[in-house]
Parts: structure tokens; C-alpha cells; sequence
């Protein structure tokens, strides 16, 4: 019985300090989900449309040295282009 304790809790520890070192990917948290609204990645711009009732909506892009446009989105992630590039984006009120 103590030699299965110790056995069991050896090798928590060892699942324990993979995880923490990166060796075994852990469950990605509700906080690491894209936010809502305009974001960057490292290296890219996205537009994320958080709704439930798939409604597709109008935003606003604004770029650098190029004219803004607007974009129909619809629900979950939309990639804007290279984040060099999009400055940022916003709902403008209307569907589309």
C-alpha cells in the first residue's frame, strides 16, 4: 500500500513539472480565448464577432497609408491582414 502511494505521487509530480515546463500542453483557459472585438496576434490583426444567434455584422478597418473600408463579418474569428498593417477596426451598428 505505501509503495503505491509513493509510485502515485512520483508520478504526479512528474506530470506536474512536464506541464510546467511545456513538455505536456495543459488546457487552454477560457482566458486564453480571443477577446471579442478587433485584436492582434503576434503577428496578424483579427476581427472576433462573439455572437450566438449567427448574425453577420458591418466593421470598420482602418488601415496605415491605404485607405479604411468596411467588412461584413460574420460569427467567430475574421483575419484583418498583417498587423503592421491594420490599425484597428469596430462595429459601425448595422448588419449586413
Amino acid at each position: 500500500m505505501r509503495t503505491r502511494r509513493v509510485v502515485t505521487s512520483a508520478l504526479g509530480s512528474a506530470v506536474l513539472m512536464l506541464t510546467s515546463l511545456g513538455a505536456v500542453p495543459a488546457t487552454a483557459s477560457p482566458a486564453a480565448a480571443a477577446p471579442c472585438g478587433y485584436y492582434e496576434g503576434s503577428t496578424d490583426a483579427f476581427y472576433n464577432h462573439c455572437t450566438s444567434d449567427g448574425s453577420k455584422i458591418v466593421i470598420h478597418v482602418r488601415v496605415a497609408l491605404e485607405p479604411d473600408y468596411e467588412r461584413c463579418v460574420g460569427p467567430g474569428n475574421t483575419w484583418l491582414g498583417p498587423a503592421s498593417k491594420i490599425q484597428g477596426a469596430h462595429y459601425v451598428g448595422r448588419t449586413c
